[in-house]
């Protein structure tokens, strides 16, 4: 039986020609079941054909409406999809052996498990050829982000899409020594982790140790411990702006200079504070070819404009004199920082978790970009600052939407607090797994009490946005806790407090008198501010126990979170990342990325005009 005869009846197909030395050879088959075969058998047969025979050099398979055309030239071979309605697919074929004879039903060793025609869908995984349907041709094509793809509609020249397109600024990665635009944001409490640190330092990406909140000895532990086992990789640490006790932000900034963490990420800024600006210049001096060299980097996160040029600008002139009186800098380097941005980096924090001003990112990230892109022409810098998008990023579209705005890097935070590497109890990721995109509430800040601030938190599971709401009204309402009716004493004590108003005083007393003493007398003498402190110690309180995951208090837990961790509940339900231990946070990065990348090459299809099918919307999700 003839080549081409084989053929048709193995892939059933209407049609087979066979170009070999020069004559090509016809066989008829049944027709109607190519696009099954291929299915089951994959490209094998068309592949091993090749292989075996060098004189053949063109193989056709026909059927209803489509033609497989696979090419050989020289020792590298090419497969063919067309359409009759005028689109074209078209990528490398491997020539792989397969069993000495054709109809032979085992593979030969070098032969594919599967063809394209049900592509395997794991992270990084390669289909070895494309079916006939058009989903699984163009399913195969476009998730093998190892290979480009070139695609051809009519008579239209074809359009390329390169392999594994790279997301974002590719300067970011390459200034900071990065394998992707991807960071992961600092949680303070050490919610973000030495561990996560490490985990996504080990991947090639950035992350931020959740400095704030803890004690120095603390921070300082877990700065060695992050030192010692980032092997060399970038990594860094939250520095977050403390203007009731800028004493505790210079010391924060004295253990970062001299643990060595190069990289900060400066939260809850409205100005430029002495300690932020201290730790940016440090250090700075002339290279050789007259640059000047900086060895702190600073990632300012912000929300409006006005402080985004804080630290899109030089220093203030004033703060650096005031850096040379106080011998922090010499004149040389007041004079070096005056050409430089205060910040590397400008992160636009939208509708976040925590603190957050619910911006949309749509309006701030452009109108930052452009502020950055003035600024930048008016200075005439030697390296750009790049701008981040940050707030709700929990999928790869939303990723992908980000860099279409114009980021030069995305960073995550909320879903990062569901990975086994999260400082964080089991109780709390449990319940993140299993928020919805609307299971988030606005409950006062613990730190900003008496401001009227609050913060975004999980409300799935807890009530701390609805008693911490009370407790502020409370406290809105009545000069001392004696002029509250005693129907409310009695309830905030049972319910909320769980412990008389007297006792937690006592402990207010305590920790008060060792941190600020001042404020300790001021609250002694008056009424408000003694309510204010007994009412911040719950609020204080309630995110420690989520992170101890106390069982008792777990409806008080307070868990810093936005709507990203309802959409990535969704977007990875049925998944492999859908159970809680295997959301490790590189993992889940690697996901993002590689699911943003398959979008972008759907979304350019699009723009050629191709017709996807239905099942294109969900081919940026991880195999199964």
């Amino acid at each position: 039986m003839s080549l081409s005869s084989q053929l048709a009846a193995r892939y059933r197909a209407r049609s087979v020609r066979v170009l070999s030395g020069g004559e090509e050879i016809a066989a008829e088959g049944e027709g109607g079941g190519l696009a099954a075969a291929v299915e089951a058998l994959g490209l094998g047969p068309l592949s091993g054909a090749l292989y075996a025979s060098p004189a053949v050099r063109r193989i056709t398979l026909e059927d209803e409406g489509v033609s497989l055309i696979a090419a050989r030239s020289g020792s590298s071979a090419t497969l063919t999809v067309r359409w009759d309605s005028g689109e074209r697919f078209e990528e490398p074929l491997p020539l792989e052996p397969w069993a000495e004879e054709l109809g032979a039903p085992e593979r030969g060793a070098g032969a594919p498990e599967r063809g394209a025609g049900a592509p395997e869908r794991g992270a990084g995984g390669s289909a070895s050829g494309a079916g006939v349907g058009a989903s699984a041709a163009l399913e195969a094509a476009v998730r093998d982000l190892s290979r480009p793809v070139s695609v051809q509609r009519g008579g239209a020249p074809a359009v390329a899409l390169p392999a594994d397109p790279a997301l974002g600024h590719p300067g970011f990665r390459r200034d900071f020594g990065l394998r992707a635009c991807y960071v992961a944001g600092a949680m303070a409490g050490g919610i973000s982790s030495p561990a996560l640190v490490r985990a996504m330092a080990r991947g090639g990406y950035l992350a931020f140790y959740g400095a704030g909140g803890l004690p120095l000895e603390e921070v300082e532990a877990a700065l060695v411990e992050i030192g010692l086992s980032a092997g060399g990789r970038p990594w860094g640490a939250n520095l977050l702006h403390n203007p009731a006790e800028p004493a505790v932000e210079e010391r924060t900034v004295d253990l970062f200079l001299r643990r060595g963490c190069r990289f900060v990420s400066a939260s809850a800024y409205m100005g430029l504070s002495p300690a932020v600006l201290r730790y940016r210049t440090a250090g700075i001096r002339r290279r050789p070819d007259g640059g000047v060299e900086v060895p702190n980097r600073v990632f300012a996160k912000v929300s409006r404009p006005e402080v985004a040029a804080h630290f899109l600008k030089p220093a203030p002139a004033e703060a650096l004199r005031a850096l040379v009186a106080a011998g922090a800098l010499s004149e040389e380097q007041a004079r070096m920082a005056e050409g430089l941005p205060v910040a590397d980096a400008v992160t636009c924090e939208a509708d976040s978790a925590g603190h957050t001003d619910r911006r949309a990112l749509p309006v701030i990230l452009p109108l930052i970009r452009d502020l950055r892109d003035r600024i930048c022409a008016e200075r005439g810098y030697d390296r750009p600052v790049y701008i981040g998008a940050a707030g709700g990023l929990g999928t790869p579209a939303a990723l992908l939407a980000a860099f279409a705005l114009g980021a030069d890097y995305a960073l995550t935070g909320s879903i990062n607090q569901a990975s086994p590497e999260a400082g964080t109890s089991a109780e709390a990721k449990a319940l993140l797994a299993a928020a919805g995109m609307a299971d988030v509430a606005s409950g006062p800040a613990p730190d900003m009490f008496e401001l009227g601030a609050s913060v975004q938190v999980l409300s799935r599971g807890s009530l701390y946005a609805q008693r911490a709401r009370r407790l502020y009204e409370t406290w809105r309402a009545y000069g001392d806790w004696s002029e509250v009716p005693e129907r409310d004493r009695s309830r905030i004590e049972r319910q909320i407090l769980r412990r008389s108003f007297e006792a937690v005083w006592a402990d207010c007393e305590d920790y008060w008198g060792r941190r600020d003493p001042e404020k300790l007398a001021r609250a002694r003498d008056d009424g408000r501010q003694r309510m204010a402190l007994v009412f911040r110690w719950y609020l204080g309180m309630t995110s420690r126990w989520a992170r101890l995951g106390e069982s008792s208090r777990k409806r008080d837990f307070q868990i810093w979170c936005g709507p990203a961790m309802g959409a990535f509940n969704a977007w990875a339900a049925g998944g492999p990342l859908e159970p809680l231990e295997a959301r490790g946070v590189a993992a889940m990065a690697e996901a993002l990325l590689r699911g943003a990348a398959v979008l972008s090459r759907v979304q350019a299809l699009r723009a050629c005009g191709l017709a996807l099918p239905a099942s294109a919307a969900g081919w940026d999700r991880p195999a199964g």
